[in-house]
């Protein structure tokens, strides 16, 4: 967890925590609610699936309270660290319900990738419950988001050694940038789990960073750099070259030329 500078009203990353984000392409926020705002949560998420089913994007104008998560200080400023000031709450919205027996998902991303070095849109996954492994926790492969891969040759792969499963506390989001790859795993625990899906969009370019900075810092990912491992050579080169010009995009600089 990385450390956050306290203001009003956003707790802002810092560099190494914008930088470990670059390259993991996400990471974990714990809220400090109490217990019962989160049995709340799950208890009004229950009562809405009885009388209606899911009900997609309206889930926050069922639960209301799902607004206070995403505008605690701790989440509000990671998303402000990564989308700027101005970053804005999109219109679609998903709570994934999954009861005892349900099966697994398959690597996917969420929309077309075309790999660039720019954040634009990243998703903000709400656990009001503990999420054990047994309950089918969302899966992410940490670095993927620059991948271009087809969606029918992802859906043929199985375990990763570098995936993590998001087995975490109740009151955690977990951002991550919007074309990570991800999925989840069958639910075998004889519980629900909950998982709220909101999207959250920049609305203009950086021209400076929207984080805690300092003025000298650089991006240094050379050789002994532990962020994440990456076997090819060539691949590694060419994650590095994007991870720095996605440095320099987030704080208003020119990108390399490569």
């Amino acid at each position: 967890m990385t450390d956050m500078v306290k203001t009003p009203e956003a707790e802002l990353l810092d560099d190494a925590g914008v930088q470990a984000f670059i390259v993991n392409g996400y990471m974990l926020v714990e809220t400090d609610f109490p217990a019962s705002f989160h049995e709340s949560i799950c208890e009004q998420i229950d009562a809405v699936m009885a009388r209606r089913g899911n009900p997609n994007d309206d889930i926050l104008d069922e639960v209301p309270d799902l607004q206070k998560v995403y505008d605690h200080p701790k989440v509000r400023g990671a998303l402000m660290s990564l989308l700027g000031e101005d970053f804005k709450m999109n219109s679609h919205r998903h709570c994934h319900y999954s009861g005892s027996g349900a099966r697994g998902g398959h690597w996917h991303q969420d929309s077309l990738n075309v790999r660039h070095h720019q954040i634009w849109r990243v998703l903000a996954m709400y656990y009001p419950q503990d999420v054990t492994e047994d309950m089918g926790p969302t899966v992410v492969l940490p670095g993927t988001q620059y991948h271009n891969t087809p969606t029918a040759l992802m859906s043929t792969y199985m375990n990763f050694k570098d995936q993590v499963a998001l087995s975490v506390k109740a009151g955690t989001v977990a951002i991550t940038h919007y074309d990570i790859w991800h999925a989840w795993m069958h639910n075998t625990s004889g519980k629900h789990r909950r998982m709220l899906k909101f999207l959250f969009d920049r609305t203009t370019e950086p021209t400076q960073p929207s984080w805690d900075t300092t003025p000298d810092s650089s991006m240094y990912l050379g050789v002994g750099s532990t962020w994440l491992a990456i076997d090819d050579q060539t691949a590694a080169y060419k994650h590095r070259v994007m991870w720095r010009n996605a440095w320099r995009w987030l704080r208003g600089e020119p990108v390399e030329e490569r």
